[in-house]
């Protein structure tokens, strides 16, 4: 066993994932189980929520779902009130509409800065204040690439992510000098349908690598900011999008 995992048996990490029974999500709470964390594991579907649990569990790692629709103000409270204490905080949970602009309807509009920026928000004014008491937490804030690249049919899932890295900055000017590190991770094509492999191919042609992403690829980056050995890392926007943002 290694002196990190060690630690961590000493001085259990408990890590809220939201969005977590699928995609993304689920990559991001097995791996951070995998690194000895107790996983919260937060979504909207029971069944899907318990799969990941049951997952984590096979592999020998400690987690339990807690449903929660995030796109209601009642479903961010009810959630901070069950979950307690955390150590680590991954904003993953989102809602995407795509198409144009004059076709968005105002539902989803409402919903996706609702899903997207407001339960962030408000999950951070909940769990922050406690981090930073003790003087130590970390927050990973899930953004796209389309935060900040102009993507036609996208203007409004890209301002909700815009907003999300805009967050990132203000927050750690807010907490990290009480110990809180913020980050956003930026994502671009990522194989979370296995349905839509074939768009994800063609659009992946428009990366440097010319490829997608694994959704554990996205992992690993979100694991390494919520670990000590990103210690002096907050208040940055992470690309992980095959070079796009970049050409």
């Amino acid at each position: 066993m290694s002196v990190e995992h060690e630690n961590l048996d000493l001085h259990p990490i408990t890590a809220l994932v939201t969005g977590a029974t699928s995609g993304i999500g689920r990559a991001v709470a097995k791996r951070l189980a995998a690194d000895g964390m107790s996983v919260v594991v937060s979504g909207r579907n029971a069944r899907r929520g318990a799969e990941t649990v049951n997952e984590i569990a096979a592999a020998g790692g400690h987690a339990r779902f807690v449903e929660a629709d995030l796109e209601d103000t009642a479903g961010i409270d009810r959630l901070a009130s069950e979950v307690g204490e955390i150590d680590v905080l991954v904003n993953n949970a989102g809602h995407a509409v795509w198409a144009p602009t004059e076709e968005i309807k105002v539902s989803d509009y409402d919903a996706m800065f609702a899903g997207n920026v407001r339960a962030a928000f408000f999950l951070v004014a909940a769990f922050a204040p406690a981090m930073a008491a003790k003087g130590s937490g970390s927050v990973i804030n899930m953004g796209s690439m389309a935060g900040s690249l102009g993507l036609a049919n996208g203007a409004a899932y890209g301002a909700t992510k815009a907003a999300l890295a805009s967050l990132t900055q203000a927050w750690t000017a807010e907490y990290s000098g009480r110990g809180v590190r913020f980050n956003t991770v930026a994502p671009g094509q990522v194989y979370t349908r296995p349905e839509a492999r074939d768009l994800f191919d063609a659009i992946a042609e428009t990366t440097a690598m010319k490829r997608a992403a694994e959704p554990a690829e996205i992992a690993e980056v979100v694991a390494f900011l919520a670990s000590p050995k990103a210690g002096y890392i907050t208040g940055a926007t992470i690309a992980v999008d095959g070079g796009r943002t970049a050409i």
